[in-house]
């Protein structure tokens, strides 16, 4: 499988996919740092959904093959296999080539995955400067209760607007029910743990999305 003249076969960079995948996975397990056998295997989870990703940016274009082959020539663009074709919300608008299109997309999908990180940093130094045995109410706590899995769904957001692909849109959704099942396991040992006060906490903040327009 070859690419044509125009932009060539782009794939099969597997050491990019490899540091990809490392840089981002010990980002996360660095500021989330699982711990008991459920919070591994939703990380586990969330490692499948970045070998997926990044094996279809850099590696093996799975998904482009597929549609390429089924569709022919009715396939939008001649070279499908060079990266500027890799996109392929760009590629059936007609936007493959377009420099501006392709500038937007990565200052949107950039902005979710860094405002992610950020939320998963920040959660971690409230956590970790708080006194021990002290229910974190205050800062991001206190507009959302789980701002480090937040964070974590809006870079695989950033990730899907960047590069949309068969396999990480059927993982997604998988990847976001193993992550909503640990936060709700996680607030049964808070509802043990802190009694009345957990529960007021929990009746005015919500789980994973602000309220509109603050408390």
């Amino acid at each position: 499988m070859h690419g044509t003249e125009l932009g060539g076969y782009a794939y099969g960079m597997w050491p990019v996919v490899v540091f990809n995948i490392l840089l981002f996975l010990f980002f996360t397990v660095s500021f989330i740092k699982p711990k008991k056998k459920i919070e591994w295997r939703s990380m586990g989870a969330f490692l499948g959904f970045l070998v997926a990703l990044f094996t279809e940016m850099y590696g093996f274009p799975l998904t482009i093959y597929f549609l390429s082959t089924w569709l022919g020539d009715a396939y939008p663009v001649l070279d499908p296999f060079s990266h500027p074709s890799g996109h392929l919300v760009l590629v059936f608008l007609g936007l493959a080539h377009s420099g501006a299109a392709m500038m937007i997309l990565h200052l949107i999908s950039n902005g979710i995955i860094f405002f992610g990180g950020y939320l998963i940093f920040k959660g971690w130094m409230l956590i970790h400067g708080a006194k021990e045995g002290q229910l974190v109410t205050e800062g991001l706590y206190a507009h959302i209760r789980h701002p480090q899995y937040s964070g974590l769904f809006l870079i695989t957001i950033g990730f899907l607007i960047q590069w949309p692909s068969f396999t990480t849109l059927i993982m997604w959704p998988i990847l976001m029910f193993t992550y909503y099942r640990l936060a709700m396991r996680e607030e049964k040992g808070l509802e043990e743990e802190f009694g009345d006060e957990f529960f007021r906490y929990r009746e005015r903040v919500p789980a994973f999305i602000p309220k509109l327009g603050g408390k």
